[in-house]
């Protein structure tokens, strides 16, 4: 028996994060039978996704972080990398910061490289300059541009560049059955939480960071909660502000009122908690989570700065980030009965079916490893 193709992806970290959705959802969907996936990451301890992609037969390597001053060690570990596993024929990079660095060793080795945008943003201050500048010359080391929205894709590579042939939007690929509605499970987790069957929820699944806009989200909260004091925010997920959102909260002394639960690997099960969905962020390249709880049959609100590629339904409503048109917004969406999906909803959701998405990641892979090893 033939066996599959290996795959290396650099990846920041193994933590629950949008460019980690992507790639787990492409993982758990792929036929790893003919395509496996192995990974480079930072240093960290062996938690979020470890466990699973050491199950799924993936193997997973420690890079060096980059820090300017250790520039002539972290090319030497990738140098090294490549001359120990020749087997890797493809490098796919979700790491934006550095990929001039390792893509372009990876050339030199004769893999096929793959740079993948999956933000809108650096942030703000020196370090986004830094990292400005640093990027730029992906566009043109990189021998194939793939991004998760067209926004994300102009944004990193220029606005010429969608219009190149070898760039392609990569839409953020979810199992729809894996996160349709179930009443029971709404229940269930609702008990598990200690929430009461008529309390409202507003839900936020994402990283603890500048991002998220989790400030803003906490204001807002604040506001409906005074006007409705039957309601909890949830918040899924864990990150650097962790402690910073943990103060805010009880600055506003809404600790009661708000569950934060950390990092959670079975995300579905807290789309079926919540009533609506609160997505107020400052940046994105595209929000898997919003299709994740749109296919769980959520209101979503969102900011106005979102890519309109994940205007997938009619339960998207885009907003401007003012905290009056928001709070407006969520008592509106409340009147809204809570279900399912309509059957017109589903099939509009259907190109950003997992599997649809990963089948066609597969012919790419399996034609570009082939292309390399002529």
């Amino acid at each position: 028996m033939q066996e599959p193709i290996r795959i290396v992806h650099n990846i920041a970290s193994l933590h629950l994060g949008g460019s980690q959705a992507f790639v787990m959802n492409m993982y758990r969907n792929i036929d790893r039978s003919k395509v496996q996936f192995d990974f480079v990451v930072t240093p960290e301890t062996k938690e979020g996704f470890y466990d699973e992609i050491t199950n799924l037969g993936g193997k997973i390597f420690s890079c060096p972080r980059y820090k300017g001053t250790n520039h002539i060690q972290y090319n030497k570990w990738w140098d090294d990398f490549f001359n120990e596993h020749p087997e890797y024929k493809v490098i796919h990079g979700h790491v934006r910061s550095t990929a001039s660095i390792y893509l372009k060793i990876a050339k030199r080795h004769g893999l096929v490289t793959i740079a993948h945008s999956h933000s809108t943003s650096n942030g703000n201050g020196i370090s986004a300059i830094v990292k400005r500048i640093m990027q730029l010359p992906i566009r043109k080391q990189a021998d194939y541009l793939f991004a998760c929205s067209d926004k994300a894709g102009k944004w990193l590579y220029g606005e010429k560049a969608i219009t190149q042939q070898n760039y392609y939007m990569i839409p953020n690929g979810v199992d729809l059955k894996r996160f349709e509605f179930d009443v029971n499970k709404r229940n269930q987790m609702r008990m598990t939480l200690g929430i009461k069957k008529d309390m409202m929820i507003l839900g936020h699944i994402g990283r603890l960071s500048t991002p998220k806009n989790h400030k803003f989200l906490l204001n807002v909260f604040n506001k409906y909660h005074k006007i409705n004091s039957n309601s909890k925010l949830l918040l899924v997920g864990d990150g650097e502000l962790f402690d910073c959102i943990k103060e805010h909260i009880d600055k506003l002394n809404i600790s009661d009122a708000v569950i934060m639960t950390g990092s959670k690997q079975n995300t579905e099960d807290y789309y079926q908690v919540m009533d609506i969905f609160v997505f107020p962020s400052l940046w994105e390249g595209l929000p898997v989570s919003v299709v994740e709880a749109q296919a769980n049959g959520l209101q979503c609100l969102i900011s106005d700065v979102i890519t309109h590629d994940v205007d997938l339904t009619d339960l998207i409503q885009y907003l401007p980030l003012d905290e009056e048109l928001w709070l407006g917004a969520i008592v509106e969406a409340h009147k809204k009965k809570r279900m399912g999906l309509t059957n017109e909803n589903i099939q509009r959701l259907q190109p950003f079916n997992a599997l649809t998405v990963a089948n066609k990641l597969q012919e790419f892979y399996l034609k570009q490893d082939e292309r390399a090893r002529r």
